[in-house]
């Protein structure tokens, strides 16, 4: 698979739309099946942190008064995904945070996000429900930490991620992962699941039939 960054926000709303800001945010670079690198830190962004927030997350008023300041914490991990692919569990929700965030700083996003809740409804319809928790109990994954916070949620869906890899592949007989195919996935209706990939595959085996043509000396 393509190196891809996983994130997660904890915040105090669930729409920057509505006042909603991040209070923290982790990445984690994965490559090669596995994590290879991890970001984490909390963030002021000045906003309130109401008390059924600090209930779910453990973030208290206090923890983000004393941690680094948005913008600077925001310059930081966004140098460290770079322009690698992202991917995020209910990816619309963190992506409407960052895209929020970086634009606070005059910048915005380079690149698509996959989701691994649309494509954990794809791929294991028979799951209880599709919460990260959920998938990552249903499937045996790693609890690496306190669910809610930034990095432990991170991690999970990046296992999550991973798992989904293996998935395809042995469901499948999928050689190379790549992060535009779990996107072409996760807009499609279950039932078109198959008819999707065998399109990508043939898709890919064209343009390795063209790539590999030989070239006649003019």
């Amino acid at each position: 698979m393509d190196t891809v960054a996983v994130i997660d926000f904890e915040t105090t709303g669930m729409s920057p739309d509505t006042g909603g800001r991040a209070t923290e945010i982790a990445a984690v670079l994965v490559r090669n099946g596995q994590v290879v690198d991890r970001y984490q830190s909390l963030m002021n962004t000045g906003a309130w942190v109401p008390p059924f927030i600090e209930a779910l997350t453990g973030i208290s008023n206090e923890m983000v008064r004393a941690a680094p300041p948005a913008t600077r914490v925001m310059g930081e991990v966004a140098d460290f995904v770079g322009s690698h692919p992202m991917a995020a569990h209910n990816a619309a929700f963190d992506r409407r945070f960052w895209d929020a965030e970086l634009a606070r700083l005059g910048m915005r996003r380079r690149q698509e996000f996959a989701c691994t809740l649309l494509l954990a409804r794809r791929l294991y319809p028979e799951a209880p429900n599709h919460k990260l928790g959920t998938l990552v109990e249903f499937h045996g994954l790693p609890v690496t930490g306190r669910h809610h916070r930034a990095l432990a949620d991170a991690e999970m869906a990046a296992n999550l991620l991973l798992h989904m890899q293996g998935t395809l592949t042995q469901r499948f007989g999928l050689g190379r992962i790549t992060h535009q195919l779990l996107r072409e996935i996760q807009a499609v209706p279950r039932h078109r699941l198959k008819g999707c990939i065998a399109l990508h595959g043939a898709t890919i085996g064209l343009a390795n039939e063209g790539s590999s043509g030989s070239v006649r000396p003019s």
